[in-house]
């Protein structure tokens, strides 16, 4: 591959801030997916993602879409997102990764992917890492103006109450917040140079159990849960922003509540979970870990605590929640899924222009 810029490239990357920022700048919404940087060279196609692990293999509908819609010469910073009816899904594009060939190729035909553009890095012979945003956003324009679907250019604006209109309505089609980026920002690889703007929510959860740091023993995470309406208690993910003290006392503040039979326990079938099951389950082993099996310890489901939380994803957390304090005047059986604020939703081809 002969570009001016090569893989492994790290992304500009984005750090939370809990306002819109003013300026010069240029919002975009924030798309729910796998960031990464397409190059191509003629029919060599690379899709690099932010932790450098390439891509290519699980989505070669989207390589192909590179090849036909992109230019020659590139190197395009996006996200390969996936659709689901009128919004974004990403339960179904994390199943997109799965190391056997065939399922892969039976998944890009059932579940296809799409790319949505919103950097250009490189084009023809020229690095465009040292042009300023607003140059770069206006030549990303130009040379994607005659792209198709799958392939898409991200809407962008420079209109402050346009970027709040965005952060309260397009989360109803599965997108993220809003994304500010100066006009005058060059590229900065690994750097935390552009602004997210993201919703955060807070929901009281029973604690049925944690996971052990991967430092030593020491609490990682609590296992977090709540009650459907048929009584059950489903995981829907975990809380771990802890000091390294913190995590220490909680050993001891947990204790009480440990089982060590499972019997009687709401998950306890997670102990004897089958391949199909596993990545539902606290116990799961990880695509993106390297086949890591992530242990658990059972506890009592009798502690209530607070998170905050950005987004649901199907039934559960979309990202890590964050401890904000425990309810001991909360009953864990009212912690149900009704309490949940659920986005008004919104059709994602209106954002798309398709």
């Amino acid at each position: 591959m002969d570009l001016p810029i090569s893989p492994p490239l790290e992304p500009m990357l984005a750090k939370a801030v809990a306002a819109m920022p003013r300026g010069d700048v240029l919002y975009e919404p924030k798309w729910d997916g796998f960031r990464c940087i397409v190059f191509r060279d003629g029919d060599d196609v690379e899709l690099a993602s932010r932790g450098r692990k390439p891509l290519t293999r699980y989505f070669p509908e989207v390589v192909e879409a590179a090849r036909r819609e992109l230019p020659e010469r590139c190197a395009v910073d996006g996200e390969i997102v996936l659709r689901h009816g009128s919004r974004l899904d990403f339960d179904r594009l994390q199943q997109r990764i799965h190391p056997a060939a065939s399922r892969v190729k039976l998944l890009a035909a059932e579940t296809p992917a799409s790319f949505v553009a919103f950097d250009l890095l490189a084009l023809g012979s020229e690095s465009l890492l040292d042009v300023p945003f607003g140059e770069r956003r206006d030549r990303l324009v130009a040379a994607l103006a005659d792209a198709r679907a799958p392939v898409h250019v991200t809407p962008a604006s420079d209109s402050y109450a346009q970027a709040l209109q965005w952060f309260e309505t397009f989360e109803g089609a599965g997108l993220d917040g809003v994304v500010a980026k100066r006009r005058d920002g060059v590229y900065q690889p690994g750097k935390r140079t552009m602004f997210k703007i993201k919703h955060e929510r807070t929901a009281d959860c029973v604690v049925a159990g944690f996971r052990w740091h991967k430092s030593g023993p020491i609490v990682g995470s609590l296992l977090l849960g709540l009650y459907d309406d048929d009584g059950r208690l489903q995981h829907v993910g975990v809380a771990a922003s802890f000091t390294m003290k913190r995590r220490a006392e909680l050993v001891d503040e947990l204790a009480p509540y440990r089982m060590d039979d499972l019997d009687g326990h709401p998950w306890a079938e997670w102990a004897r979970q089958s391949e199909s099951t596993a990545d539902r389950m606290p116990g799961a082993v990880s695509r993106w870990s390297g086949g890591k099996n992530l242990e658990w310890v059972a506890l009592r489901p009798e502690i209530v605590v607070e998170v905050a939380y950005d987004a649901m994803e199907g039934d559960r957390f979309r990202h890590t929640a964050r401890f904000r304090r425990w309810r001991p005047d909360r009953a864990p059986e009212s912690c149900t899924y009704e309490q949940l604020e659920v986005p008004v939703a919104y059709d994602l081809d209106a954002i798309l222009g398709d």
